[in-house]
């Protein structure tokens, strides 16, 4: 799977077409975005019936009703407006530290993409409002936790849409400041919700699944690096090829399982080392023999919940919902999270798994027992050195706490709203452990990687591997020499963690091996 977001410079938004790709390009490469023109009729069309439904006194919920458990209760035309104002005001419920703006960015994107299908029944000036947010650089702050997952992401939600009527706070040219001062001075007009505006926006599940949709993107590099950093752990070890032949993985044809078998046999094509290690045993442990079972399975579960997140992406999921042909407006459950819950605990699961086997390589290497051959702990002198002994110790806690938070956040559940809303789906919670366990992925990989290198010195093979395994090597050698005697170790793994995120490496392998995927 390769990914280019930052290569994406306009996202136009038509309720349809938005992909991972497009979102991490706006989250954090600033892709300046646009409302299509079709999308912007369809908008002014759900608008128009709204007002229509209003005019007439038709009894709907949201719109002439109250919210939740309230449902029962007539809202007369001279309070529709003040009923989606006091929405906002009485649901910006959220507390805790503040998204980061990668993810505000993406959470802005989704809502307003959400809103192009023309279901919502928005006034377009809104929309364009917060498009406006995005490419003049004013963020809403909005506290991580709060949220159910149903109805939707109710509260960080809330938090947004506080900025468009100029309450809350935003961020604008990287100063924290009242909303409506950061409005002002990025000269976009703030305004005062009318009928269904409020609940239009906050009634859907777009920051779990903009967190959702970051972590993707990175557990998807994360999962390409583990291959590339697997080969380099391998040879390491004197690991065998043999268990990447084609024709095995012909039998077994998982995709995933045969995408990482093909990569594997690209990474060590041409590797002297790699052909003359098959005379040393009959097979390895299965952390080297098994990388293509086990990091497939991850790249399967990645191709499962890209479709998710993508369906989810351009799909209508607030309440009630508009359809022009017969004027018909529909209060059903499309704001539930259970879809994005359930892949973000899956993902969680898979990245655990890519973590753990990464460790259990660390761990061969620093292992004498297990290394066949190198020094213990890849020290010089050891006894007087401790080497990389507590580098697997760290990169074991970081395995550990993997494994509580890929607790399965979807399995939980807890009524809310008077019981109305009495089955949730935690979705957020989950994208949360998703992203905290992605980022304790990248550290992991940083430590194998750092132990990779220094054992490859240790072996005294360098000019035995393939050509493209001497550039990673000699990416990391860029930045950490070869450690020769104890030192303060902190500053190299800091090193090695921001070249494993800067994407070098990938971008390194990816220009050498077109295949690798």
């Amino acid at each position: 799977m390769r990914h280019f977001a930052q290569d994406i410079h306009e996202v136009v938004l038509d309720g349809q077409s938005l992909s991972i790709d497009k979102v991490v390009a706006v989250a954090r490469h600033q892709a300046v975005v646009s409302l299509s023109p079709k999308a912007a009729k369809a908008i002014e069309a759900s608008r128009r019936l709204v007002e229509k439904i209003v005019d007439e006194g038709r009894v709907v919920y949201g719109i002439t009703t109250g919210f939740g458990d309230f449902s029962k209760i007539h809202i007369g035309k001279e309070q529709s407006a003040k009923l989606q104002e006091n929405l906002i005001l009485s649901h910006c419920c959220a507390v805790g530290e503040p998204l980061n703006i990668e993810t505000v960015r993406a959470m802005m994107l989704l809502r307003a993409n959400a809103l192009a299908k023309g279901h919502s029944g928005i006034r377009r000036e809104l929309v364009e409002a917060l498009i406006a947010m995005l490419n003049c650089g004013v963020y809403p702050v909005v506290p991580r936790q709060g949220s159910l997952g149903a109805s939707g992401d109710l509260a960080p939600l809330s938090h947004m849409a506080l900025v468009l009527i100029g309450r809350g706070e935003a961020t604008y040219q990287g100063v924290r400041m009242p909303g409506k001062e950061a409005m002002d001075k990025a000269g976009i007009p703030i305004h005062q919700l009318l009928a269904k505006e409020g609940l239009a926006l906050i009634n859907g599940t777009q920051c779990m699944t903009a967190i959702g949709a970051l972590a993707w993107y990175d557990l998807n590099r994360a999962a390409q690096l583990a291959d590339i950093i697997a080969g380099l752990t391998l040879q390491a070890l004197t690991g065998l090829i043999s268990a990447f032949d084609e024709r095995l993985h012909a039998l077994r044809p998982h995709p995933g399982q045969k995408l990482v078998a093909k990569n594997m046999r690209l990474m060590l094509e041409g590797s002297v080392a790699a052909k003359e290690n098959l005379a040393l045993r009959v097979q390895d442990a299965y952390t080297l023999r098994c990388i293509p079972q086990v990091h497939g399975a991850v790249r399967d579960a990645l191709l499962h919940a890209k479709g998710v997140l993508e369906i989810e992406m351009n799909a209508v999921t607030d309440n009630p919902v508009l359809f022009l042909e017969d004027e018909s407006v529909i209060s059903g459950g499309n704001f539930h999270g259970e879809p994005v819950a359930l892949v973000m605990d899956y993902l969680s699961t898979a990245a655990a798994e890519l973590a753990s086997i990464s460790e259990r390589r660390l761990e061969r290497m620093v292992n004498p027992s297990l290394s066949n051959g190198l020094p213990p702990f890849l020290a010089s002198n050891g006894g007087i050195n401790s080497g990389f002994m507590i580098c697997q110790y760290s990169a074991a806690s970081l395995v550990s706490e993997n494994k509580v938070f890929a607790h399965p956040a979807s399995v939980d559940s807890i009524p809310s709203s008077a019981n109305q809303e009495d089955h949730v789906s935690m979705g957020t919670t989950a994208a949360h452990n998703l992203r905290r366990i992605v980022n304790n992925v990248f550290s992991v990989l940083a430590f194998e990687l750092m132990a990779a290198a220094q054992a490859t010195d240790m072996r005294g093979n360098l000019e035995e591997l393939s050509d493209v395994q001497k550039q990673v090597f000699h990416l990391v050698r860029e930045k950490i020499p070869f450690i020769s005697k104890d030192k303060e170790i902190a500053p190299h793994i800091a090193c090695m963690n921001t070249l494993i995120r800067s994407g070098r490496i990938e971008q390194t392998v990816l220009s050498t091996l077109h295949e690798f995927a």
